[in-house]
């Protein structure tokens, strides 16, 4: 299960699709609500629990069990949320360059304890990309980590779609630890480090941390879209070992 982050939709994960299934797994990629092929649904009312129910519904829809579940970006706060309500059915959660939330942030929040003036400064500069208070503007590839020399620009750069604001001011409800408990990876995209996010943040601290198998790739924020194949190996080795050896991964 192959959750997107904003301003994507679940085409992102077509250059991953390929290797995946040919080693024999299937492949969910849901498109959140009001994203791509959903556009027609974005709405100043579309929320972050909007998002979660989403991917809920393709795992009780399909009777899923035994998940690799992986969330890129914004897709970490759906993954926690998913994992903290149906734990039994995951077999390993993996974080691509994604955010990892406590019970009650946001995804301005979330991440290295900062003033709450700070928070405010962001949720501010938030709602200044979405002038009309629905969606957040489109952010160009080369920012995304996907410069325009990169063969899958144009692609990206064509099917990018405004984010629901909402969604990123919503603070999330965990009662059961969200990603507790369960083997995790942690995947940081280092060449070039997308800037002003949590994610290198979030790496440090499970680096050295037992209970995570915290890699890096070596390209940029949509590794999906550069490092396919580097996205995929990791997804391969989740679905086939619990976390815990220590592995860093570094594609060019």
């Amino acid at each position: 299960m192959l959750v997107h982050g904003a301003w994507h939709g679940g085409w992102c994960w077509d250059p991953v699709r390929t290797p995946l299934e040919a080693e024999g797994h299937r492949v969910f990629t849901p498109t959140l609500k009001g994203l791509a092929e959903r556009a027609d649904e974005l709405s100043a009312e579309v929320s972050l629990e909007d998002h979660i129910e989403d991917v809920l519904t393709v795992i009780r829809d399909n009777d899923l069990s035994d998940i690799v579940l992986c969330g890129h970006s914004y897709g970490g706060m759906i993954i926690t949320a998913v994992a903290d309500r149906l734990k039994p059915r995951i077999g390993h959660i993996v974080y691509l360059d994604a955010a990892l939330p406590e019970d009650g942030e946001t995804m301005v929040s979330y991440g290295e304890p900062r003033p709450r003036a700070v928070v405010e400064a962001a949720e501010q500069a938030m709602r200044e990309i979405a002038p009309d208070g629905v969606g957040m503007m489109v952010f160009p590839p080369a920012l995304l980590g996907v410069p325009p020399d990169q063969p899958r620009h144009g692609w990206v750069e064509a099917k990018l779609t405004p984010h629901p604001l909402k969604t990123w001011l919503d603070p999330i409800s965990l009662a059961n630890g969200g990603p507790a408990g369960l083997p995790r990876t942690y995947v940081h995209c280092i060449d070039p480090v997308l800037a002003q996010t949590q994610f290198g943040w979030l790496y440090s601290q499970f680096k050295d941390d037992p209970e995570w198998n915290a890699v890096t790739l070596a390209t940029g924020h949509d590794a999906m879209i550069t490092d396919p194949a580097g996205v995929a190996q990791i997804l391969l080795k989740a679905a086939h070992a619990p976390a815990g050896s220590k592995e860093t991964e570094k594609k060019g």
